[in-house]
């Protein structure tokens, strides 16, 4: 969340042209919205009311949320009239009458399109030309095209709004290694193809807004910021991204600054996946190698790369003071402001490259470094309207939160509890390895409770905690708050760091906290994160380089047709996709569903107009919805789905007990029936003894997200598999019952003896013996084991995590297999992931 006030300007432009009729001199845009709404308007005759998409924040659902008021701004967002949208414009290809006849002109039709581009996407030049002389052609009708450079010129003459281009770059009075050639293209147009894309007309918000929850005010996207406008005005946010990344292996292992946008109408949701092409590629930047001392090597290449940016957002920066119209993905020409309101990378590293200011630049470049500046005198932001370092170059996620972490205090933590200590905690925890970080993050406060002074584990959960309330995708005054009573309680409690003498460097001990990306904290409120734009690195830069002849001396040329060959054979598919079956190029808006099982806009686009075209759209598949056919609990807030084919068609209680090691599973049944029977007030002489039952090793459990219950999160997966080789005392997942079944009063209205046909779970209890309240430094429930019951799958509320009382060392015979039964007292972990810290500091607050 970025919060940027942008100012009404006393003078924009000289005049404006009608956008829709070319006619006029109007010296405002007053003058303008007048002639507009005049009785003899140019205002199309056939354009429609409009309609607004409503901002994701005010669609709510659920009975335990509270609705969503507030107010858009009064006098922004104005239509001025109605143009064409990204997949309307190529119906100016040259090539569009052919079009009319056959839509995947030049290729003879769809299954030789789907062909052809297999082939340019999945194989080498070499490979598509072996593929093309098979013998297979012999007796089958070959395609259309008959050779590898047929292939690529069709594809190459496909439309593309945007053409790449090369600059060569100079630098005069140093002489390179290389010379440097910048692959870029119009950052303004790459804007204005975003904003006018149809894919993303249900996922846009043009209007600022003010969202009200229980009276509090509630900060999400950008657009629900305070700001002021010109009259009409709409604000398109510009978000960059940018990284160092090598692109190549083999010529000389080629480094390039790739840099991304765009852009915060866009919402989040969409933004943060980055198959979801809501990010464009603008810039390539070679990282050049000059002939000079190396001390000064690093500020040469930051120069270099502010008189790139300069190049590229040139008339991005005009827009961000004129203004300029541009249509919106319904096609309404809108008048358009684009402010820089983020640029996402690594810091405090991005600052020795950007964050240097031309009024306290000293001319000496060693004056520069001894005040830890990087000596750029020329920021590609210094003409930049209203661009300050201070908002849009804050902190994100990944590196300012999670490479922190793993810099500064999991080093703290390995000198005070000691790395091998540290180790056996894991190993006996961890049973999957995944993002190691993040991993490591979420299991470490309870895992040095013991092995640590409770001040030193306190200043550890202050951090952590910090990082978690910073990945909330909508903040209120509350949470900011949190965030920094987290980061005082931090500050309250380092002092034991330095006791532990747990700080260190290269020299030795520190007494300091001289950390910049600590310092960052300080001014962090935003929920930006870098692991899209390492994501964009994957699939905007590895892989298109590699598929270059890259001991060619046209290395960039190449570059450039692979980069727009790319982009047009994206654009040309949906396009021919619609037109082919007669749909419209404007994606209507339409009511949200009250469950949203996918954030992928193509894909939702298709399945409304052409649901039996959804196989062809690229990306994010829905979360499969078990809602709709499983079994719901209570308060049809949880759903449970079980397999047709149990694992077991036919155990006796007593083959139960033996297959599973349950020896009480026979007194834990017998007390389900009495307690069921005494709820519905009737009775059953059934003896489960002489019963057989189908049995189950998992089912799944499918929740609401707790931050925005219309989105339904994937199915989590509750195992409980019986003793093996591997798990020599079963594989049980934890999980969190609702105890009023097991207190004799159920949560669910049964009649005897429907019960019985419900699926039950067999559960080994654990009971509450301290609270949050109790231990202050860990802030955690604290249970420890019990006796085992049945109770229905219905009761089963969240999976959860435990982490056993190490206490100063981890027994050493106790595994990942074994650590549940081998341990007493459990940590209940509210650290597992985002969703459940939220749900643990909200519900069981």
């Amino acid at each position: 969340m970025r919060r940027v006030r942008v100012v009404c300007l006393e003078k924009i432009k000289e005049s404006w042209l009608c956008p829709n009729c070319n006619l006029g001199d109007f010296l405002s845009t007053e003058a303008l919205i007048q002639h507009l709404n005049s009785e003899s308007t140019c205002w199309p005759s056939e354009a429609q009311p409009q309609e607004v998409p409503v901002p994701p924040v005010f669609r709510r659902c659920g009975s335990d949320q509270m609705p969503a008021t507030g107010t858009c701004h009064p006098h922004a967002g104005y239509v001025f009239g109605v143009g064409r949208n990204m997949l309307n414009r190529l119906d100016d290809d040259p090539y569009a009458y052919q079009r009319d006849k056959n839509r995947y002109y030049p290729f003879h039709d769809e299954s030789e399109w789907e062909l052809g581009k297999f082939l340019v996407e999945n194989l080498t030049q070499t490979q598509m030309i072996k593929f093309l002389k098979l013998k297979w052609f012999n007796t089958h009708a070959r395609p259309s095209f008959n050779t590898k450079d047929q292939l690529l010129d069709w594809m190459d003459s496909l439309p593309c709004f945007m053409e790449w281009k090369v600059s060569r770059m100079e630098f005069s009075g140093y002489k390179m290694v290389h010379s440097i050639d910048l692959i870029w293209r119009n950052a303004l147009e790459v804007v204005k193809q975003l904003f006018s894309d149809p894919i993303f007309t249900n996922h846009m918000t043009y209007t600022p807004h003010i969202i009200s929850v229980g009276n509090k005010r509630e900060y999400g996207d950008y657009m629900s910021a305070d700001d002021h406008l010109p009259v009409g005005a709409t604000q398109v946010p510009i978000i960059l991204g940018s990284d160092k990344t090598h692109v190549t292996r083999i010529t000389g292992g080629l480094e390039m600054h790739p840099v991304f946008i765009t852009i915060g109408n866009i919402n989040s949701e969409v933004r943060s996946k980055a198959t979801l092409r809501a990010w464009r590629c603008i810039a390539y930047m070679p990282i050049a190698k000059f002939h000079v001392h190396p001390d000064y090597q690093s500020i040469l290449q930051a120069r270099l790369w502010h008189k790139c940016m300069d190049l590229v957002l040139a008339n991005l920066k005009a827009a961000a003071l004129d203004g300029c119209f541009m249509p919106d993905p319904s096609r309404y020409i809108r008048y358009v402001f684009t402010p820089l309101v983020a640029h996402i990378c690594d810091l405090p590293g991005g600052f020795d490259d950007h964050c240097s200011c031309e009024k306290c630049i000293p001319c000496d470049y060693g004056a520069a470094k001894a005040v830890n500046l990087s000596g750029v005198h020329m920021p590609y932001w210094r003409d930049y309207i209203y661009a300050c370092p201070s908002i849009f170059l804050t902190g994100e996620i990944l590196h300012t939160c999670f490479k922190f972490f793993a810099d500064h205090p999991l080093k703290w933590i390995k000198e005070t509890v000691g790395a091998y200590e540290l180790d056996n905690c894991f190993i006996v925890q961890h049973k999957r390895v995944g993002r190691e970080y993040r991993d490591i993050q979420r299991t470490i406060v309870a895992s040095i409770a013991g092995a640590a002074s409770p001040q030193f584990v306190r200043t550890i959960r202050a951090i952590v905690k910090f990082i978690y309330l910073a990945q909330n995708p909508v903040h209120s005054p509350e949470t900011l708050q949190s965030m920094e009573h987290s980061l005082s309680d931090f500050h309250s409690f380092k002092g034991t760091i330095i006791e532990a003498e747990a700080r260190r460097g290269k020299g030795g001990i520190k007494d300091n906290f001289f950390i910049p990306k600590l310092e960052l904290l300080q001014s962090f409120k935003g929920t930006f994160s870098a692991d899209t734009t390492e994501r964009l690195l994957i699939t905007h830069c590895k892989d298109h380089f590699q598929q270059t002849a890259q001991q060619s001396k046209e290395f960039t040329e190449q570059c450039m047709q692979i980069l727009n060959r790319q982009e047009a054979m994206e654009i040309f598919d949906l396009y021919a996709l619609l037109t082919s079956r007669g749909a419209p190029l404007v994606n209507a808006m339409h009511a949200e569903e009250d469950e949203v099982v996918t954030i992928n806009p193509a894909l939702s686009w298709v399945s409304w107009v052409l649901p039996d075209e959804v196989t062809s759209v690229r990306g994010p598949r829905p979360v499969r919805n078990h809602f709709l056919k499983g079994i719901l609990s209570g308060d049809v807030q949880t759903a449970f789905q079980v397999n047709i084919t149990p694992d077991y068609r036919s155990l006796s209680p007593a083959e139960i007990s033996i297959k599973y090691t349950l020896p009480n599973f026979d007194h834990a049944l017998t007390d389900f029936i009495a307690r069921s029977s005494l709820s519905s007030g009737e009775h059953t002489h059934w003896d489960p003894k002489y019963g057989c039952y189908q049995v189950w090793n998992k089912f799944r459990l499918q929740l609401h997200s707790a931050f925005q219950q219309r989105v339904i999160m994937p199915s989590r997966v509750v195992q409980a598999y019986p003793p093996s080789d591997d798990f020599p005392l079963g594989n049980c997942d934890t999980v969190l019952v609702d105890a009023m079944g097991i207190n004799g009063k159920m949560s669910s209205n049964l009649e005897l003896p429907s019960y019985l046909s419900d699926p039950l779970l067999y559960i080994e209890l654990f009971r509450f013996i301290s609270s949050p309240d109790d231990c202050p430094e860990l802030a955690m429930w604290t249970v420890e084991r019990a006796e085992g019951a049945v109770v229905q799958v219905m009761d089963v509320t969240l999976v959860v995590e435990l982490i056993p009382c190490f206490g100063e060392t981890v027994a050493s015979d106790v595994s990942s297999a074994t650590y549940l039964e081998h341990y007493k007292c459990f940590f209940l972990n509210n650290f597992v992931d985002k969703e459940s810290y939220h749900t643990f500091s909200t519900e069981f607050a």
